[in-house]
Order: structure tokens, then C-alpha cells, then sequence
């Protein structure tokens, strides 16, 4: 379909520069039979139409080879005027259009090197043909005024161009800039999703399954205990499938996400309901605050809430011992979140998957940093800095 179009416009094209040719050609034709009051003008006609002619051939290239278009043109036309014709601008009209063209492809030199060529040219011929006073205001000023136009009007056709141009080569970048930002909260947004499902998924079915695990053993010995653990697990596995289905009604939610059908999100305020989930799949959890308790943005209490409950899931998974430590230090203007284990954790297990991952992901989402590893003296560590308040995008960019 474009190349179609771009024929049609083509063919369009050369059959408006033939008219044109032929239209100047006319004109040259009409200016060469007129006579004026007082000057002496050349009888025959066919010398100053056969080089109107040749610069009319010459202008049907003129789009593409403006400046040897114009030469041709400042030929003939001294040619013309070397013979005793009066400067008109019927006579005149092949050289404007030549101009033009120049003013309008070339830049602003080139259109001005020609056009004072093209005037010295005409204005030279005419008046050494005929040195008498004869018409000589005319002949001497009248082609500098008429040859003025039509670089005047190229000029301006040549500008509006470039506008035109710039402004579509911005509407491009913008176009192309909004679809990579596009393509970017996408990504960005399935990143969010998928930790929001990992941690949610991935703690409950931790804790759950240390749960049927440990009730599975009591079950011979200690029913009571058995059916309490199952009783818990039931609790466990009803929490799992609210978050999942809050997540997942976030996700189809088209409109407004702050319903108030939808659960606020987690905050460190929940510590001590995570604590007991976990000590219902028999891990002790002790949880120990340095520093006076400030208020945290949003984004920072649901980050450092994550990562807590990711830590300890970790434990639950891979730490082969049934204790782990949470310790909160409030500083002037940061949080440092440290849990610790003493068992020997299974390293490259706890190392393979997404956990840590996503949690360097969150800490970094708000201005933070997470350290994990095995500890000198045994046991594993993760250990997190976020700031008390949510960072602007700008100042995560400079953040180190």
C-alpha cells in the first residue's frame, strides 16, 4: 500500500512539473511578444523561446538537481536578455522558479549565492545590451525586486520543512520513548507480582507443610497435639487462599485498587500473628528492638515486613535448626533488619531460588541494601537497611 502510494505521488509529481514547464513556457512566449512605448525589443520570438525551452527541460529536474537547474536557467536567461529583451517577470519566470527551488532544497548560502548571481547576471546582461536610459529604472531594479521573491518564498517553504520535520522526528522519539516506558512498568510490574506471589505461596506452604510434617509425627503418640497442628494447618491454608485471592482481585481489579473490599497491605505492626504462625510449625522466633519505634512509609513497612517473613521461611525450608532471631534497630534515619539462625542451613538450596532474590529486589525498591550469608561462628544471616521513608525514583538513581 505505501509503495502505491508513494507511485501515485511521484507520477503526481512529474505530471504538475510538465504542466508547469509548460505554463512558464507560455509565459516566456507571451513576455517575448509584448512591446513597450519607447524601448526597441527584438522581432523574432523563437530565440528567446527555444531558451526558455531548454530551461523549462531543466526545471523538470529541478526537485532533484536544484542548483545545476538554476545554472542552466541564469544561462539562458542571459542569453535571452543579451539579445534586447526587457527584463520582465513573464520573461523572468523560468530563472523564479529555479530560485526557488535552490531557497527551498539547499540552505540558506547556497539560496543567497545564487539569487545575487542570478540578479548580477540579469541586471549586467540588460543594461550592457542596451546602455541608453531607455527603461533603465526597470531594467536595473525591477529584476533584483522580482528575483527577491521567489528566494524569499523558498527560504520560507524550506524552514516550514525542517518545522515539520522536527516535529515529526519528536513525535517519533515520544512515541518510542512511551512504548519502552510501557514496556518497562510492564516488567516492572510482573517483577512486583511475582514476589508478591512468591512470599505469599512460598511462607504459607513453608509453614503448612512443617505443620502436616510435625503433626504427622505426634499423630501415634500424642493425638491431642496431632489434631491441634491440623486444626492450625486448616487456619494456615485459609490464610494462604485470602492473600492469594486479594492478590489476585488486585490483579482483574480495572478500576480504583483502594476498595475498601481489599486487606491493607502487611506492615511490621503483624510481626507478632507472622511470629506464631511460625512457632506453629515448631520454630521458636524471638524478636528483640533496639531504639525507640518510629512510624514507617508504606512501602518501607511492607518491604521490611517481606523480607521477614521471607527469612523465616527460609528457615522453616532449609535451616536445620528449630531456632531463628529477629532483631529491629531503629537509627536516625534507617532500619536494620538482621534474622539469624544457628542451625547449618542448606547453603546452595537457600542460595538457588528466588527468595533472596526478590528480597535484595524489594530492598533496593525502596533505598535499601540486604546482605545474605552463612555467619563466622554458624548458622545463616540476612541482614537488610531501609530508610524510614520511601525514596523518590530520582533518589534511588543517586542513591548508592
Amino acid at each position: 500500500m505505501t509503495t502505491s502510494l508513494e507511485r501515485g505521488t511521484g507520477r503526481f509529481r512529474r505530471v504538475m512539473d510538465v504542466a508547469t514547464a509548460l505554463a512558464l513556457l507560455g509565459c516566456v512566449t507571451l513576455g517575448a511578444m509584448l512591446r513597450f512605448p519607447g524601448f526597441h525589443q527584438p522581432r523574432e520570438q523563437w530565440p528567446a523561446i527555444a531558451l526558455a525551452a531548454v530551461t523549462c527541460l531543466a526545471l523538470l529536474q529541478a526537485r532533484d538537481h536544484p542548483r545545476a537547474a538554476a545554472t542552466v536557467a541564469m544561462g539562458c536567461a542571459a542569453a535571452t536578455f543579451a539579445q534586447g529583451y526587457l527584463p520582465t517577470p513573464l520573461l523572468l519566470a523560468p530563472l523564479m522558479l529555479a530560485l526557488y527551488w535552490v531557497a527551498a532544497r539547499t540552505d540558506r548560502w547556497t539560496a543567497r549565492m545564487f539569487g545575487l548571481a542570478a540578479m548580477a547576471v540579469v541586471v549586467i546582461t540588460a543594461i550592457l545590451d542596451n546602455p541608453t536610459t531607455d527603461m533603465l529604472l526597470l531594467r536595473a531594479v525591477g529584476p533584483v525586486l522580482w528575483l527577491l521573491l521567489p528566494i524569499v518564498g523558498g527560504s520560507s517553504a524550506r524552514l516550514r520543512a525542517a518545522y515539520l520535520e522536527s516535529v515529526q522526528a519528536r513525535a517519533v522519539y515520544a512515541e518510542r520513548t512511551r512504548e519502552e516506558e510501557a514496556r518497562l512498568r510492564v516488567a516492572e510490574e510482573r517483577m512486583r507480582i511475582a514476589r508478591e506471589l512468591h512470599d505469599v505461596v512460598a511462607h504459607h506452604m513453608a509453614v503448612a507443610n512443617a505443620q502436616a510434617g510435625t503433626a504427622r509425627h505426634l499423630a501415634p503418640t500424642r493425638p491431642e497435639q496431632a489434631q491441634k497442628l491440623l486444626d492450625e494447618l486448616t487456619v494456615t491454608t485459609s490464610s494462604a487462599l485470602i492473600e492469594l485471592r486479594a492478590t489476585v482481585g488486585v490483579l482483574r481489579q480495572s478500576g480504583d485498587r483502594d476498595g475498601e473490599c481489599l486487606e491493607p497491605a502487611p506492615g511490621l505492626d503483624r510481626l507478632p500473628e507472622l511470629v506464631s504462625t511460625y512457632a506453629s510449625a515448631g520454630l521458636d522466633v524471638t524478636v528483640t528492638t533496639d531504639g525507640e519505634p518510629r512510624p514507617l512509609s508504606p512501602g518501607v513497612d511492607l518491604t521490611a515486613y517481606r523480607i521477614i517473613q521471607e527469612a523465616l521461611t527460609n528457615v522453616t525450608k532449609h535451616g536445620a535448626g528449630r531456632d531463628a532471631a529477629v532483631r529491629l534497630t531503629y537509627g536516625r534515619s534507617r532500619l536494620v533488619i538482621s534474622v539469624t539462625n544457628d542451625g547449618t542451613p542448606a547453603a546452595p538450596a537457600a542460595d538457588s531460588g528466588y527468595g533472596l532474590m526478590g528480597m535484595r529486589e524489594r530492598a533496593h525498591s525502596v533505598g535499601g541494601d540486604l546482605r545474605a550469608g552463612p555467619r563466622p561462628e554458624g548458622g545463616f544471616e540476612v541482614s537488610t537497611a531501609l530508610p524510614l521513608h520511601s525514596l523518590a525514583p530520582e533518589e534511588l538513581e543517586a542513591a548508592p
